[in-house]
């Protein structure tokens, strides 16, 4: 079969495979497993597993790492050192400790047990980033904690790559070369660094002058691919060199337009990567050792999954945290792949095991998929015993906080600085954790709960900032606020419109909505950039402000009606047309002010 035509069933396959998992609520990965599952040597046999199609592939994992290292400047790099070294560290080395000792136990060298728990140690890096986007979970603080480790776990590849010809069993002479190895990839990293910076961001500068797209997407894709190769020709991963490019690249002037053109290229050959991955199932193993092959999985992810809970909690997560990470990282990784393979060819492991840790790796990364959705499933479930809420010390504070997420601390902030005591209330235990480490005091409570609210002194109060998130907890809260302690006044923030009129069906009088006031601002210095005067842009803005709420207030008596809220929402559109239209026309005349204006109408 011509390349031409197996790209085309590829791309069949992906057209087919994605659209009917995600109808059936089912993760995208696992569709591209289960393609290549079909389309390999065990299925319809319609693609050969062959090196190039796999090298092909692997390059949708150095596309990705790049993109990360795009998205992760210097700066943020080194805030997290701490995490991706100190908790990586500690998830890598005891994994692999356990995984080595239970090989040893069970007959393998002291070499070759190392090379398998270090192997085993390791979790997929595209899987696990990808399954955390799937569920919007990559900027929780076990997703955050997952990418510290999957970082880890990248960087120490290097250095065991080099130690495996020193644990092969001949002479000094693979010694020798290790360590040569290891000091060609630890120049070529230098070389990189420098060119980075003093060669790539003016080729780019010239190449972005041109002002031609396809030239610019070229010099990306060579700018990938070239550092990939490089970092490969002395032993190194190719993802550790295109991650380390794209972090060189993070605080450039090209970061945006670089990450634009190489995203769709990411996204179809990491699909690719995950098709190779389903093609190398060994099924034929699996089918005469499936007692052996299914209590080596079972170990691996129980195994993995223990341990990784052990590290999130020693580590300062909260039990679901802990627990999230756990879920999420159970899997062995690709350079399973690649390390299984060079230690068969060094002498340190025989074929036939390795062939059984291949198909163990992959059966783990097929199943990974499951056990996310597995958790997402159970989880209410598994949290019906939570942590237990904090016993609030009451400093009368004049203001009480509801919801301590990136509203509510700004709220804070201001506060604080003025020296006046608020005491604030925040639901979610990994926000609380993840705030209480930046020096800000926050009990963890849920403020819909009315012995919290009187913990908290709701009934010394005189404000309540109603900041929570969640719509439903927030109306819960502002509905018992009203009928408990009338005499606080409710300072509310709401998610949308629907929000904001469900606010003011309870009497609440100030409502803002999240983005109202900051999507204005950039409205106004829209009209100033375009050459409208200041006084002429800040009376636009004020004219909308007061027509919205006019029209707000409208929508409350038939809020729940959404047809009767389209045609509301478009003939109050019509309505500020005309309104402007009727004052551009105006020649000569003075400014009107917005209480005019109203009399005006």
């Amino acid at each position: 079969m011509t390349l031409l035509a197996q790209v085309a069933v590829l791309l069949a396959a992906t057209v087919a495979a994605i659209p009917l998992f995600r109808k059936l609520g089912l993760s995208s990965i696992l569709g591209y497993l289960s393609a290549g599952i079909a389309l390999g040597p065990w299925g319809l046999r319609l693609l050969p597993n062959d090196a190039g199609l796999s090298h092909l592939a692997e390059l949708g994992v150095v596309l990705l790492l790049f993109v990360i290292g795009l998205e992760l400047q210097p700066s943020r790099l080194r805030a997290l050192r701490r995490v991706i070294f100190g908790l990586g560290s500690l998830q890598v080395l005891s994994t692999t400790a356990v995984f080595a000792v239970l090989a040893y136990a069970l007959g393998l060298t002291v070499s070759g047990a190392f090379v398998v728990g270090f192997a085993l140690s390791l979790s997929s890096t595209p899987l696990v980033l990808q399954l955390l986007a799937e569920h919007g979970e990559l900027n929780t603080h076990h997703g955050r904690s997952s990418f510290a480790i999957l970082l880890f776990q990248d960087i120490a590849v290097m250095p065991v790559l080099a130690l495996l010809p020193l644990l092969a069993p001949r002479s000094s002479t693979a010694a020798t070369m290790s360590l040569m190895g290891l000091a060609q990839g630890v120049a070529v990293l230098l070389l990189l660094v420098f060119g980075g910076r003093y060669v790539l961001r003016p080729v780019l500068r010239m190449v972005a002058a041109t002002r031609v797209a396809e030239a610019f997407t070229a010099a990306a894709l060579l700018v990938v691919i070239g550092t990939a190769l490089l970092v490969s020709s002395v032993g190194l991963s190719m993802a550790l060199g295109a991650f380390v490019a794209g972090l060189l690249l993070a605080d450039s002037e090209y970061r945006h337009e670089l990450e634009a053109d190489i995203e769709p290229f990411k996204g179809l050959l990491l699909g690719l990567f995950f098709i190779t991955v389903g093609m190398s199932a060994n099924l034929a193993l699996l089918l005469e050792q499936p007692l052996r092959i299914a209590a080596l999985t079972l170990t691996l992810l129980v195994s993995k999954f223990v341990l990784l809970w052990l590290v999130g909690r020693l580590t300062g997560h909260s039990a679901s945290s802990s627990r999230s990470l756990a879920f999420a990282m159970p899997q062995a990784g690709e350079f399973g792949f690649v390390l299984f393979s060079l230690a068969v060819g060094y002498g340190i492991l025989p074929q036939q095991l390795a062939d059984t840790l291949v198909i163990v790796v992959t059966i783990s990364m097929i199943l990974s998929p499951l056990l996310m959705m597995l958790q997402a499933r159970f989880d209410p479930v598994l949290s019906e015993n939570p942590r237990e809420f904090d016993r609030i010390e009451h400093e009368g504070g004049r203001v009480l906080i509801a919801g301590f997420g990136r509203f509510g601390q700004i709220v804070g902030r201001v506060l604080r600085m003025r020296k006046i005591p608020f005491t604030a209330l925040e639901a979610s235990v990994d926000q609380v954790d993840f705030v209480r480490r930046f020096g800000n005091k926050v009990y963890y409570g849920d403020a819909s709960r009315l012995d919290l609210l009187e913990s908290a002194g709701a009934a010394q109060a005189e404000i309540l900032v109603l900041a929570i998130d969640d719509v439903e907890a927030s109306v819960r809260t502002a509905e018992l606020v009203r009928k408990h302690f009338p005499q606080l006044k409710i300072l509310a923030r709401a998610r949308n419109r629907q929000h904001a009129l469900r606010l003011m069906d309870l009497g609440v009088r100030y409502i803002i909505r999240e983005t109202l006031l900051s999507s204005l601002d950039m409205a106004r210095h829209a009209l100033e950039t375009l050459g409208m005067p200041r006084a002429e842009a800040r009376q636009s803005i004020e004219r909308f402000i007061s027509h919205d709420e006019r029209t707000l207030k409208s929508q409350r008596e038939f809020r729940d009606d959404e047809q009767k809220l389209i045609q509301s929402a478009q003939l109050a559109a019509r309505e500020l047309e005309k309104l402007f239209e009727a004052d551009s026309q105006t020649e000569g005349g003075s400014a009107e002010s917005p209480s005019e204006v109203g009399r005006r109408e």
